[in-house]
Order: structure tokens, then sequence, then C-alpha cells
């Protein structure tokens, strides 16, 4: 099947078509909100009327204060509502994805950081942090131990006093 192209013409003409369409339907759509807007305040909030005397604009203002109170109340209601339905929408949303298995781990990129600029970036800059470790290590002498001239020098002695019987029991003796 071959498919005739629409000229360049044709598009621009129905593009400009289409988009009048859509500005016509926006406009509608706009001044219908409008319209609704002031039919919801006409019925929810009448016209006000300002008393004479100090009495009843007192009582006019108690009056707006526990429809505040009210419609306060609504709001809140309306906003928990509202809080917990996106957050069961975020968990259906979570178990479709686990479900779907298709979650793929972004690549990691390798970074080239000093230990002490990890630790800065980790613990923010008021830290200070050294990892010269060797820094805090303690000084330590090392003692270099004397053994016996007798005990090295003379090693036929030693295999001597170890032979036999005497000697085996001897090495069981010592390392218990």
């Amino acid at each position: 099947m071959s498919e005739k192209k629409m000229s360049s013409s044709r598009k621009h003409h129905l593009k400009s078509l289409m988009l009048s369409i859509a500005k016509g339907l926006l406009e509608a759509e706009e001044a219908e909100a409008k319209e609704e807007r002031k039919r919801y305040m006409e019925e929810h909030c009448p016209p006000l009327s300002m008393p004479g005397s100090m009495q009843e604009l007192q009582d006019l203002c108690r009056k707006l204060h526990q429809r505040i109170d009210v419609v306060d109340d609504e709001r809140y209601d309306m906003a928990s509502k509202v809080g917990k339905c996106d957050k069961e929408i975020e968990d259906l949303k979570i178990k479709v994805q686990d479900l779907k298995g298709k979650f793929q781990k972004p690549v990691l990129r390798k970074v080239r950081m000093s230990a002490d600029a990890m630790l800065k970036a980790l613990l923010g800059s008021k830290h200070k942090v050294n990892m010269d470790l060797r820094a805090n290590l303690k000084q330590v002498k090392k003692e270099v131990k004397e053994e016996d001239k007798d005990a090295v020098g003379d090693w036929r002695k030693n295999i001597e006093d170890k032979a036999g019987m005497d000697g085996r029991k001897k090495m069981f003796e010592s390392e218990a």
C-alpha cells in the first residue's frame, strides 16, 4: 500500500486549523471556569451588609470567625485525605514497579577522590578530618631480646635432651 505524502502547505493549513480550534476551546474553558467561580461565590458567600451599631458589628465578626473555623476544618480534612491518597498512590507505583522487575540500577561513575576529601564531603566543611593515621600512632621502642648463647651455640645438646622417651615427656610437660 502506498500512502500519499501530504504537501507542506496542506500540513501547515491543518496545523493552523488545529491551533485555532484548540485556542477557541481554551478560551471557552477559561470563560466556563470564571462563570463557575462566580456561581460558587454567589452560593457560598452572600453579600455582606455592614451593620450600623458596634454590637451588630461584633456579632457579624463572631459569625465570620465561626465560618472561617468551619472552612478551615474542612480544608484540613481535605488536605489530610489528599496526603493519604498521594502516599497510597506512591506505594502502589512502587509495588507495580517491583512487580514489573524492570528497574535498572544506574551505572555508577568512578570518582577520584582522596579519603580526606571524601570525609570532608560527608561530614561537612566544619569538621577537620585528617586521614594521616600514622600521626596518631604511639611511638614504641623495640626491645631486642638477648637469647642464651648456650642454646643457640650448642644445638646438639637440645636434641639429646629431647631424644628418647624422657625428652618427649619433658616436651609434653612443658607445653601443659
